[in-house]
């Protein structure tokens, strides 16, 4: 959305320069960044993630179960039980009292231990136990193998052994959760996943004042890829990870560049007179569409990321922008005013046919598509504010999922069950979470400077 605020800066309304935030004040202190839950942790499944129980005598890197409930807190999905309410603290299946858990109304326990095995080597082993199917079974099941009985162990959902070095410990402990969410959810977990955004430190201290940032999901390891003494707009990844297309203003002017996260190499891609913004890769990762306003107005184009050939996709005297791929690759949503106020188009790439998706409200910015090609999630803007809301790609019927002031720049998980955004806080952008369904939503306090236009990675396994 910031893109489009900026093309549109003589049409917008002024924005207050403060919002006010009312929050259920819940707050989760672990491994990760402290978050505040803003609302939604009465509809989240309880699950017990017990510390898991270290055999060694030098101190841990990192602390692998809270990273884990730390990782489901945030999801929505699972509530993890407080460690003073905990019944017991087991290692392993064998050592849980079940009766205990189940009293406490969990039926999911996480056990496990992390023993050292040599210099910067570790053997985590960890158990998911399904508790209530161990009371009903006593711990052992019987079943007909080859004609005759044998004992199981099925109420055991997963377990697991690893053996992993000192600088591995977090991204295992997001490996775990997702293995835990998918056991439990059905849905593939996106903890082991990046994001990227731009992040705006004080201008009269520091030479150069906006920076390239990625980070963890939770935003935990922020690394600072580019500082520039210019604006830095609109971060989005490539389907591989490896890749990020953002523009610069470095020059004086937009221009869209591409860099290598891992090399910090970076290519300038276009530099064409007037607007260069936008840009968003195909999900095959072979073209990126971007907004160009090289012919006078701007206007939706494709380039081919080996040729360097340009698509023009939109002719209009409106102002057509924020272009976003449907998971398949064959239509581009985009913003356009060429009904009056922005509202959300999309046009078949085989046809150019082109079709209107969005009428509620006052506009509609900033369109993309879940993963399951089942929701438009956008930004709305209802009697002067602007909320993070999703459409029915079926129906139509259109849901509000935010309800503070200004929420802007939103980017879906890759597996689509949660949104990351820019929230107005204090009058300065910082990150928010709100999951798909409305029901559960977090926001990161902001330590310094402003954070705007997250963008959230593909699965990076």
């Amino acid at each position: 959305m910031a893109t489009w605020i900026l093309k549109f800066s003589s049409k917008q309304v002024t924005i207050m320069a403060a919002a006010v935030l009312l929050f259920f004040n819940f707050q989760l202190n672990a491994a990760t960044n402290e978050i505040i839950i803003t609302g939604g942790i009465e509809s989240a499944r309880p699950i017990g993630v017990v510390p898991f129980k270290y055999l060694g005598n030098t101190s841990l890197p990192e602390n692998l179960s809270e990273v884990v409930a730390s990782d489901l807190q945030r999801s929505g999905k699972f509530s993890p039980l407080k460690l003073s309410l905990m019944p017991q603290f087991p290692t392993t299946d064998t050592e849980i009292n079940y009766a205990a858990w189940a009293q406490k109304g969990i039926d999911m326990v996480l056990v496990g231990s992390v023993e050292s095995t040599g210099l910067n080597q570790y053997l985590v082993t960890f158990e998911l136990v399904d508790v209530l199917r161990a009371q009903a079974t006593g711990g052992q099941a019987k079943t007909l193998e080859n004609g005759k009985l044998v004992m199981t162990r099925d109420h055991v959902i997963e377990k697991r052994t690893k053996t992993i070095n000192g600088g591995d410990f977090r991204q295992y402990a997001h490996i775990i959760s997702d293995i835990v969410y998918e056991k439990l959810t059905g849905q593939r977990g996106a903890f082991l996943t990046r994001i990227a955004y731009i992040k705006v430190l004080d201008r009269d201290t520091n030479p150069k004042p906006y920076r390239l940032v990625i980070a963890d999901y939770d935003n935990v390891n922020p690394t600072t890829l580019l500082s520039s003494p210019e604006p830095l707009m609109s971060p989005t990844w490539s389907p591989d990870g490896n890749t990020l297309a953002y523009v610069s203003f470095e020059n004086k002017r937009s221009q869209i560049y591409l860099q290598d996260i891992y090399t910090t190499s970076r290519t300038r891609l276009t530099d064409f007179p007037g607007i260069n913004g936008a840009p968003n890769f195909s999900p095959d990762g072979k073209k990126l569409a971007m907004v160009l306003s090289k012919d006078g107005n701007p206007e939706i184009y494709i380039m081919d990321l080996q040729t360097r050939n340009l698509t023009r996709i939109t002719r209009n005297r409106a102002i057509d922008t924020e272009p976003s791929w449907t998971p398949d690759g064959k239509s581009l949503i985009f913003t356009s005013e060429r009904g009056g106020k922005p509202q959300i188009y999309q046009v078949n790439l085989a046809t150019n046919r082109k079709s209107r998706l969005t009428f509620e409200g006052e506009m509609n910015l900033g369109g993309a598509i879940t993963p399951d090609n089942s929701q438009l999630v956008i930004v709305n803007r209802t009697r002067g504010d602007y909320h993070i809301a999703k459409q029915d790609l079926k129906n139509g019927d259109m849901l509000v999922l935010t309800n503070t002031y200004l929420d802007e720049s939103p980017s879906i998980s890759p597996n689509g069950s949660m949104i990351i955004y820019s929230v107005l806080e204090y009058g300065k952008p910082a990150l928010a979470w709100v999951s798909l369904d409305g029901r559960f939503s977090f926001k990161e306090p902001v330590a310094d400077g402003e954070v705007k236009s997250p963008s959230w990675s593909p699965f990076l396994l």
